[in-house]
């Protein structure tokens, strides 16, 4: 993860909203309130969008607010609306003009129960001349799949069957309902499967490498955190399609089953080399199939075998089964 950018204060918006063409955001309104990581109580209202629905600005207030978590995507805070009560993540990005953000898009097009909601939207200003924020208000999910493991793990356990059962049906419906649109996530992992201990439901989030993907219009390669990528994206693939959510999704199965990923690796060779020691060496056809271009084709002979993690997990349903109707439904 790349260093965490400098970050602003959130500013009261006035009540004089532009609309957004095409991909770039309206110019925030000036000035406002600035809200202090000492003083997070203050209440703070802007103007925002509702996340579905018309575009019809409405003024949100907001208090309690305090950083939650950090990364090269920006900042995430935790505040509580005052209206009602509820609790809610601001997501706040820099719009940067370098890169397309398709998150708001996409966002706006979701709605699913494990899917995290977007709730409002709304732009902020920074210190620096023309700096813009995308702040999107979420709806607050307490854990995530990530941090349970590592429970677990510390513990020098796994978790329970049922668990991974009732997480992973959650997640793959999420997939269905985005692929049924035609979106493909790209960063499917644990740190990114949001969990509420209380009820056992998922949500999907973090839609910031998320795309629509066109069948002929080339993708970026470099998509999705290492030990989860798709052999097609290590080859160089740029044609590929929502079956890289797939392949991640059944890395995420192996490492909640194992304590560990399945394939690990400090860069694309040596995962890799990981999933050839499973899987195998691919042939010239495997290889052609996943990238065309692809012109290196120097591999260790290797042949597949059931390592002792993979017996693991082909066994694993023998024992404690649990049918899928028993932990979910619709």
């Amino acid at each position: 993860m790349s260093g965490r950018p400098r970050t602003t204060s959130f500013a009261e918006g006035s009540k004089s909203v532009r609309k957004t063409f095409g991909n770039q955001p309206p110019k925030p309104p000036l000035g406002g309130v600035k809200i202090s990581s000492k003083d997070g109580s203050k209440v703070t209202t802007v103007v925002a969008t509702p996340g579905q629905g018309p575009d019809r600005p409405q003024e949100v207030s907001y208090a309690g607010m305090k950083l939650i978590g950090n990364g090269s995507f920006g900042v995430v805070y935790q505040a509580k609306l005052c209206d009602t009560g509820e609790l809610i993540a601001i997501k706040k990005v820099l719009q940067d003009k370098r890169f397309k953000n398709r998150e708001l898009q996409i966002m706006r097009r979701l709605e699913h129960c494990n899917i995290v909601k977007l709730k409002y939207f709304f732009y902020s200003s920074g210190e620096k001349k023309d700096e813009v924020y995308l702040n999107l208000v979420l709806e607050y999910i307490p854990e995530t799949v990530y941090k349970v493991a590592r429970h677990y793990s510390k513990d020098e356990q796994t978790i329970p069957i049922s668990f991974i059962k009732l997480y992973m049906y959650q997640l793959f419906r999420s997939l269905a309902y985005i692929h049924s649109l035609g979106i493909c996530h790209r960063d499917i992992k644990p740190q990114n499967l949001l969990l509420d201990p209380k009820t056992g439901v998922l949500k999907l989030c973090d839609f910031g490498s998320a795309k629509h993907l066109v069948r002929g219009e080339p993708n970026v390669s470099y998509i999705c955190s290492r030990y989860y990528r798709a052999p097609e994206l290590i080859f160089g693939a740029i044609d590929y399609t929502t079956k890289i959510d797939v392949w991640s999704a059944g890395c995420v199965v192996a490492e909640l089953l194992l304590g560990q990923p399945i394939f690990p690796g400090d860069s694309g060779v040596d995962q890799l080399v990981e999933i050839i020691k499973v899987l195998g060496t691919p042939t010239r056809e495997q290889i052609r199939e996943m990238n065309p271009n692809y012109t290196e084709f120097k591999f260790p002979q290797i042949k597949s075998h059931p390592r002792a993690k993979v017996k693991l997990i082909l066994v694993l349903s023998k024992y404690r089964c649990l049918s899928i109707r028993k932990v979910g439904t619709g």
